[in-house]
């Protein structure tokens, strides 16, 4: 479970101080699949980076599954982005030189994974997200939403408890979005772990089992 107790963040730019996050509380249960909405500077994207332990809040407590990330050592930061968390980004993030699978794998060979089991599970998750036939394609002969979609497998293969994904079908046209949203319905379903999606697409946000409405560092809905 996921709780913000009244979270504030504000950022200086230039001789202004901007408030990205004001007086946040919110609840995320395990599992559900959310949809963060909200205009452009509304804090969608603050709050991912706080969820994510990227980012600190000036005020307030945020726990994930039992971690306090406002109070947590910068070494339990780090295990917890490594072992607890995945991130899908809108840019997809993949590295050019590896294949589908060895992209997939590279979270599980930094946790010192034996190689039988690396192999087994990012094959596993391929085949969540469609991709398990171009295991062995590079990233230059993929389409943006093979790449997308790569990218999900990668965020899922070490079975984190909380997937963040920041406007990952921003990119895509309608028919790979579709795709996209489809494996998100998947996760939610089989509840392969807790879904927190920032978006401005309505049918991603409809498609969440709660959605949550910023407007000007607040939740409004």
């Amino acid at each position: 479970m996921i709780q913000l107790k009244n979270v504030t963040r504000r950022y200086r730019q230039g001789e202004n101080l901007i408030l990205a996050l004001d007086n946040v509380s919110l609840t995320i249960e395990r599992n559900q699949f959310v949809a963060v909405t909200g205009e452009s500077g509304s804090g969608k994207s603050t709050l991912l980076h706080l969820l994510g332990g990227l980012d600190q809040p000036d005020s307030g407590e945020i726990v994930v599954n039992g971690v306090s990330l406002q109070s947590a050592s910068e070494k339990q930061l780090t295990q917890y982005r490594a072992k607890h968390l995945g991130i899908v980004f809108q840019f997809f993030n993949l590295l050019p030189t590896l294949n589908v699978l060895e992209n997939v794998s590279v979270p599980l060979q930094l946790q010192g994974v034996k190689a039988n089991q690396v192999i087994e599970r990012a094959r596993e998750v391929l085949d969540v997200v469609g991709m398990r036939e171009r295991e062995n394609h590079f990233v230059h002969q993929l389409s943006g939403g093979e790449m997308q979609r790569t990218a999900i497998a990668r965020a899922l293969v070490h079975r984190p408890e909380l997937l963040l994904a920041d406007e990952p079908t921003g990119n895509l046209d309608r028919a790979n979005a579709e795709n996209v949203l489809a494996i998100f319905r998947r996760i939610a379903a089989e509840r392969l772990t807790t879904l927190v999606v920032v978006t401005h697409s309505v049918e991603v946000a409809d498609a969440a089992e709660v959605r949550v409405k910023l407007v000007n560092g607040r939740v409004v809905g």
